[in-house]
């Protein structure tokens, strides 16, 4: 192609209708992810940069590409440029203090007693960039620290190469070290000097029992192998269709014991998709019958 710029103004060419059904019959396909309507100023946005470097002047043109054979990897950077990274360390605390103050002690009295294996394994599904699975470790360590002869493994999962790269570093600004309790925050992350000053990064006591990849929740094969004792899904299944949510769903479940607990987020709900488990608290689940969990309230 010429030197020339194909888009003579700054702005994107326009997403006609077309070629945004074009885009969400091929997201949905590949990841179960649902883009509305509302979603093409979206769409465009995150779609334009990289057109403008490809030289390609129409979203038709871009989606060709993509779906081209053999452009696998064009095809997850598209992916990647779509997915949503809102996240922090210790969102939704109740979910924590329900660990810390009920899963965590009732799992040591079953281990006193020799019912069940000192063993934890905890799948982050959907980890963005890092804070939820961190978080997590952060706990575990506080319940099960080292020398307690516990075993114990956090596997972060995203669709997002990008994300899964950015957790994988366990790298962040300071600002985002303030949902982090202090004491917390002193004890397990490392404040950045010289070139990484105005930052923070997790400690080597949290990095040795994470695991990270990139899986597709749409797509079973990609998953880690189960069974998991904790599954956090959280603030992700809200972006799928009904079908995809329900058989994800599923999926996750299967991967827990009957002693297992599965979190989603506070806009989400197991009703209506699967009687496979009970509510146990707010948006907590488990495969096992029993009654809820004590109320801190």
């Amino acid at each position: 192609m010429s030197g020339q710029d194909p888009w003579p103004s700054a702005l994107p060419p326009a997403l006609s209708r077309s070629e945004l059904a074009l885009f969400q019959h091929l997201v949905e396909a590949e990841a179960g992810i649902h883009l509305s309507s509302a979603k093409s100023a979206l769409v465009a946005n995150r779609l334009s940069r990289r057109m403008r470097e490809l030289g390609l002047t129409s979203f038709a043109a871009y989606h060709a590409f993509v779906t081209a054979r053999g452009n696998e990897a064009e095809k997850v950077r598209m992916l990647d440029s779509l997915c949503t990274h809102e996240t922090s360390f210790f969102r939704e605390p109740r979910h924590f203090e329900l660990l810390r103050d009920h899963i965590f002690p009732e799992w040591s009295a079953q281990a006193a007693q020799g019912r069940r294996p000192r063993s934890i394994r905890v799948w982050s599904a959907g980890c963005s960039t890092g804070e939820e699975p961190y978080s997590l470790a952060m706990e575990l360590l506080e319940a099960f620290p080292k020398g307690s002869g516990w075993n114990l493994e956090v596997v972060a999962t995203d669709l997002s190469t990008w994300a899964v790269k950015r957790a994988e570093e366990g790298l962040w600004s300071l600002e985002r070290a303030r949902t982090i309790p202090q004491v917390l925050l002193r004890k397990y992350m490392l404040k950045g000097v010289r070139t990484q000053e105005g930052l923070m990064t997790a400690g080597p006591e949290l990095r040795q029992f994470m695991r990270f990849a990139r899986a597709n929740l749409h797509a079973p094969a990609t998953w880690p192998m189960g069974p998991f004792d904790v599954i956090f899904c959280r603030n992700v299944l809200i972006y799928f269709g009904a079908e995809a949510r329900a058989r994800v769903i599923q999926g996750l479940l299967s991967r827990l014991p009957e002693t297992g607990y599965f979190f989603l987020g506070h806009a989400e709900s197991l009703i209506g998709i699967t009687a496979a488990a009970r509510s146990v608290s707010a948006n907590v689940y488990t495969p096992r019958p029993g009654p809820p969990l004590p109320s801190r309230e």
